[in-house]
């Protein structure tokens, strides 16, 4: 085996697919979704949802999915999955000056659908990956997935020496769930706030301009807070719960969590030139702000980006950092952060090369 080297994200792609106003998604959709006592609740949740436009592979406003069977929103899935990947994967590859066929390692994150063969063997074989690609598929992680992915195909290129990419790709709107005039909170939130999207990432070993080393990885687990975020497969679609106590229990870990972080790098929050924040939700973006102590200039690409594209599960944080990298001015040091099932904080380190 080599000895162990660096590993520097090379490439960024995205790909979304058509996007609506949430007014728009409101009043053309879910207005009549809601009925009785629920509709008023709904529509201020919607109004305060800190999203302006957001992305849905199958809309609501041209089919309502809400009566369909798991199996036929599986096999949709597929369907509307490949081309958003392959844009994004395309993209990511171009930007990295890599080709297909020199990948080691190509890793898939989605919680959104399931299939066999799935994305990774698809995308193997439409895209002309080599027969020897070691492949990873990584499901039901939900939000954060792109982290564990991101550290993991990182370890892979530099054990290895070898070029990995990540995909995350995610159509929540194939979850839509079925009108109910008593639908609890937590569905009402869902379906205000996530939307669909692919991001897709090559590493490579060798340092490039404007290429981030992916420095340090890490991760805390609350299990005894395990049912403030569920994600539970139904014989109409997966159906999400999400506990108004998420904020209160990220307000307990998140800082602890960023402070081991940077401290065993040497560092401090001070030290961070900006942040990749998941945006889950405009209260989750409040609550980091403010353990950390963070300007609002520090949260800026993280609000955005839940304004302009909604909460898209895993490869929203992605949409964040490819933000920030875009910006006049990149940022030289980023510390990524996402949160979803378990209760699970993931944070990543980033360095300019």
């Amino acid at each position: 085996m080599k000895s162990i080297g660096q590993a520097v994200i090379a490439g960024l792609g995205i790909a979304l697919p058509p996007g609506a106003a949430q007014e728009e998604l409101w009043e053309g959709f879910f207005s009549q979704h809601y009925t009785g006592g629920r509709r008023g609740l709904a529509q201020r949740i919607f109004a305060n949802s800190g999203v302006r436009t957001r992305q849905a592979a199958v809309s609501p406003l041209l089919e309502d999915v809400s009566g369909w069977s798991t199996e036929r929103r599986m096999r949709r899935y597929q369907v509307e999955a490949m081309p958003l990947a392959k844009e994004a994967v395309g993209r990511a590859l171009t930007e990295a000056g890599v080709a297909a066929d020199e990948l080691g390692l190509l890793a898939v994150c989605s919680c959104t659908g399931y299939a066999t063969p799935g994305l990774d063997i698809l995308l193997a074989r439409d895209m002309g990956m080599a027969p020897s690609l070691q492949r990873l598929f990584v499901g039901h992680m939900g939000c954060y997935a792109a982290l564990p992915g991101l550290g993991t195909a990182a370890d892979f290129v530099a054990a290895r020496g070898r070029p990995a990419l990540l995909l995350c790709a995610e159509l929540t709107s194939l979850h839509i769930q079925p009108a109910d005039p008593r639908a609890d909170i937590q569905q009402i939130v869902s379906h205000a706030l996530f939307s669909d999207a692919a991001a897709a990432v090559v590493l490579t070993p060798q340092s490039r301009p404007g290429g981030y080393v992916v420095s340090d990885v890490t991760a805390l687990t609350d299990t005894t807070t395990a049912g403030h975020m569920t994600w539970e497969v139904t014989d109409l679609g997966f159906r999400m719960g999400l506990s108004p106590q998420v904020p209160d229990v990220l307000s307990i870990h998140v800082r602890a969590m960023v402070d081991d972080l940077l401290t065993r790098n040497g560092l401090t929050v001070a030290d961070v030139d900006d942040w990749a924040v998941h945006p889950g939700g405009p209260k989750i973006l409040d609550v980091v702000q403010r353990q950390l102590g963070l300007p609002d200039e520090a949260m800026a690409a993280s609000r955005e980006v839940l304004a302009a594209y909604g909460n898209c599960s895993s490869p929203t944080v992605l949409l964040v950092l490819d933000a920030l990298r875009r910006r006049p001015r990149p940022p030289g040091r980023v510390v990524m952060l996402a949160f979803g099932p378990g209760l699970t904080l993931y944070g990543v380190l980033l360095e300019t090369t």
